[in-house]
């Protein structure tokens, strides 16, 4: 029995130092009648980061100087507000009586190799709807139903540098330098890492991801 309990040890042990560091966001909006409702978090190595609720977004671990913090929140608000705008003025247009929710779960995975794995994944009403290839800064669609509206999205995602180039470079650079931070920082270092958060950037992806399907949406798919 000693033996199993030594060997099951060594096990869970092997486990927690195979296991990747992470970072990781999810940000949900749901439109209804004319009005959207932002709510989301983001959590590095299992620790809650960042808060995000209505157009209050909170930094809980001090990842950026205060001074930095405060233009990352500014832009932050800013995206939202101007996609909460631009719901109002589609619903005026052509109203629609039921909810739509849009999920976006991003993020990436360090390896005790050094290997890396980065993610992006888009849901509409609770189902797959579209994914962003990291490699080459591509989206791609999920979507069983309605394939219009998929694939409109695509496109519209496709003509930005914000979703294509800078979001690859955020999940390939930023998001996994962060990690490294980190790994370094609970290894060798003992001061705070002031590695920047690029949290606009992907905040405002959210907001044109948002766009680009409420265009479609909100216009009966006259695109």
């Amino acid at each position: 029995m000693l033996r199993l309990l030594l060997l099951c040890g060594a096990l869970v042990c092997g486990a927690d130092q195979a296991a990747p560091l992470a970072f990781t966001m999810l940000q949900r909006t749901r439109v209804f009648q004319g009005s959207s409702i932002f709510w989301g978090n983001a959590s590095l190595d299992g620790r809650l980061s960042h808060l995000l609720e209505g157009f209050n977004v909170m930094q809980v671990l001090p990842l950026e100087p205060p001074d930095a913090w405060a233009r990352r929140q500014k832009d932050v608000i800013t995206y939202l507000q101007h996609f909460s705008e631009l719901v109002k003025l589609f619903n005026k247009e052509r109203p629609i009586n039921y909810t739509q929710s849009l999920c976006c779960h991003l993020g990436c995975h360090l390896f005790p190799n050094g290997t890396v794995h980065s993610f992006y994944e888009v849901t509409l009403n609770g189902t797959a709807f579209l994914s962003f290839h990291v490699p080459n800064a591509t989206w791609e669609r999920h979507w069983p139903g309605g394939d219009a509206v998929a694939t409109f999205a695509e496109r519209e995602l496709m003509k930005y540098p914000e979703t294509t180039r800078d979001l690859q470079h955020f999940l390939n650079t930023t998001c996994v330098g962060i990690l490294r931070a980190q790994s370094a920082w609970t290894g060798k270092q003992h001061s705070r890492s002031r590695t920047p958060l690029v949290l606009g950037l992907i905040v405002g992806s959210f907001a044109l991801l948002g766009m680009a399907v409420g265009i479609f949406l909100y216009t009966g798919g006259s695109c």
